[in-house]
C-alpha cells in the first residue's frame, strides 16, 4: 500500500501538474489516496496464492506511465500522437505476442489523437496513462488467452510442485553453477559424474499416456544412463526469429551464462561438450540434484544449465527442467508421452494443468514463490531408435508459431562408464 501510494502521488503530480503546483499538490495528494486505497481493497479481495485483480493492475499501469509521460513531454516536447503511439509501442511490446506488439502503436496513435481535439487535456502525461489503460482494456477484450499470467504470489514451493525452485545467487550462472549450488545445500558435489542418466529411472514417468515397459531398451538406457552418450546439435532456426535472437543472445543469453543455443550447424561444429553435475545429501547416496550442462568444447562458454527433476501427479508422472536465472528460475514442466516405435515424448503442449513454462522469483529469506505462466512458450522433445541408432528432435514455439528445431546426433561414447 505504501507503494501504490507514492506510486500514485507520482502519477497525480504528473496529471495535474500542467494547471499549476497547488493542482499538482492536490492531484499528488488524491493519487496517493486513491490508488493505495484500490490497492487496499484489492488485498483485502485477494486470496491466498492468488495475485491482485486485474483492474488494480490495469490502473497500477496507467499510474506508472503517467510520470514517465511527463518526463518524456519534458525532455523531447513531442506531441500527444507521438507520445501515444511510443507508449503503445512499449505496452504492447510488454505484451510480447506479435498481434499486440501490433495494436500498440496504432492504438497509442489513435488515442493521441483524440486526445489532441481538446489541447487543454492533451497533456503527455495524461496521453500516456490513457494510452496503456486504453491498450489493456482493449487487449483484454480482444486476447482471452494470455500469453504470459501471473500464477501465484508468495507462496511456498509446496504449493508449485511443476517449478523447479533453485535460482542463481549470483548474476552469472555458468557452468559453475551446480558446485556453487552444492555449497548452499550443503551436499557433495560430483563434477561430470560417471553413469548417471537426467532421470533416475523412467518408471517414475509412467502414466496414462506411457508405458516405461514398452519403452525402447536404448531409449530407456539413454536418460537412465546418459553420460554413456555422445550429442552434436544442429540447429534449424526459422529466418524470422534470428534478429532478435541475436539480440536476445548478445544482451541477454550470454551476459547470464545460460540459454545460449547455436545460431548455426558452424558453430555447432566447435564441439558440445556434455556432463552432468550432481549433488548427493551428506547422509544419503541417493542423488538429490541432477544439472545437465553443456558447453561449447573450446571454451566451455555455457550453452545451457538445467535441473532436471521428476515427480508424480495424479497418477501420471512429469519431467521438470529448471533453467537457473538470477534471484529465479524458468521451469520447463513436460508431459511424458509414448511413441508407436518406443520411443518418448516430451512436451509442453497439454490441456493438463501441470506442463507448461513458469518464469518464478525466489525470494532469497523467505523462500516464497512468485511464479507468472508463460502460455506463450511451448516445446516438444522426440527422442526415438531408427536402426540401432538414437535420434531426438526438439521443437519450440512462440505465439503457436514454431521458431527452432535442435536436431540431435546422439552417439554411444567409445569407452562407456563403467
Amino acid at each position: 500500500m505504501g507503494t501504490a501510494g507514492v506510486l500514485g502521488a507520482l502519477a497525480g503530480a504528473a496529471l495535474a501538474g500542467h494547471r499549476g503546483r497547488w493542482a499538482a499538490a492536490v492531484g499528488a495528494l488524491a493519487g496517493a489516496v486513491g490508488l493505495g486505497a484500490m490497492e487496499a481493497v484489492a488485498r483485502a479481495r485477494q486470496r491466498p496464492g492468488q495475485i491482485p485483480a486485474w483492474w488494480a493492475r490495469v490502473a497500477t499501469s496507467g499510474a506508472m506511465a503517467a510520470p514517465v509521460g511527463w518526463a518524456a513531454g519534458r525532455a523531447t516536447k513531442a506531441g500527444p500522437v507521438v507520445v501515444g503511439t511510443v507508449a503503445g509501442a512499449v505496452a504492447g511490446g510488454l505484451g510480447l505476442r506479435p498481434q499486440k506488439v501490433a495494436l500498440g502503436p496504432v492504438l497509442g496513435a489513435a488515442v493521441g489523437r483524440g486526445l489532441a481535439l481538446r489541447p487543454s487535456v492533451a497533456t503527455p502525461a495524461i496521453v500516456a496513462a490513457s494510452t496503456v489503460v486504453t491498450f489493456r482494456s482493449v487487449s483484454a477484450m480482444l486476447f482471452r488467452d494470455p500469453q504470459v499470467s501471473l500464477l501465484a504470489e508468495r507462496v511456498t514451493a509446496r504449493d508449485l510442485p511443476f517449478v523447479v525452485p533453485l535460482e542463481a545467487r549470483t548474476r552469472y550462472v555458468g557452468t559453475g553453477y551446480v558446485r556453487d549450488l552444492a555449497k548452499v545445500l550443503g551436499g557433495l558435489y560430483i563434477p561430470d559424474a560417471e553413469d548417471v542418466g537426467i532421470v533416475a529411472s523412467l518408471d517414475e514417468l509412467e502414466g496414462p499416456d506411457f508405458d516405461p515397459a514398452k519403452a525402447d531398451p536404448l531409449v530407456r538406457e539413454f536418460y537412465e544412463h546418459t553420460t554413456r552418450f555422445s550429442l552434436d546439435i544442429v540447429p534449424e532456426w526459422r529466418t524470422w526469429v534470428r534478429p532478435g535472437y541475436l539480440l536476445y543472445r548478445s544482451l541477454l543469453a550470454r551476459p547470464l551464462g545460460q540459454a545460449s543455443v547455436p545460431m548455426n550447424q558452424r558453430e555447432a561444429l566447435r564441439g558440445i561438450h556434455s556432463r552432468i553435475d550432481t549433488i548427493v545429501p551428506p547422509d544419503d547416496d541417493v542423488v538429490a540434484v541432477r544439472g545437465w550442462i553443456r558447453s561449447f568444447a573450446d571454451t566451455d562458454e555455457p550453452i545451457y544449465v538445467g535441473i532436471y527433476t521428476t515427480y508424480r501427479h495424479a497418477g501420471r508422472g512429469y519431467v521438470s527442467v529448471g533453467f537457473p536465472l538470477p534471484q529465479a528460475s524458468f521451469t520447463a514442466t513436460l508431459l511424458p508421452k509414448a511413441r508407436p516405435d518406443g520411443g518418448l515424448v516430451l512436451t509442453s503442449r497439454s490441456d493438463l494443468d501441470q506442463p507448461g513454462h513458469y518464469l518464478t522469483y525466489i525470494d532469497s529469506e523467505s523462500r516464497e514463490l512468485t511464479s507468472a505462466a508463460v502460455h506463450g512458450f511451448a516445446e516438444q522433445l522426440d527422442v526415438y531408435a531408427r536402426d540401432g541408432e538414437l535420434r531426438a528432435e526438439h521443437a519450440f514455439w512462440v505465439f503457436g508459431l514454431p521458431f527452432l528445431v535442435l536436431h540431435y546426433r546422439i552417439r554411444r561414447k567409445a569407452t562407456p562408464a563403467q
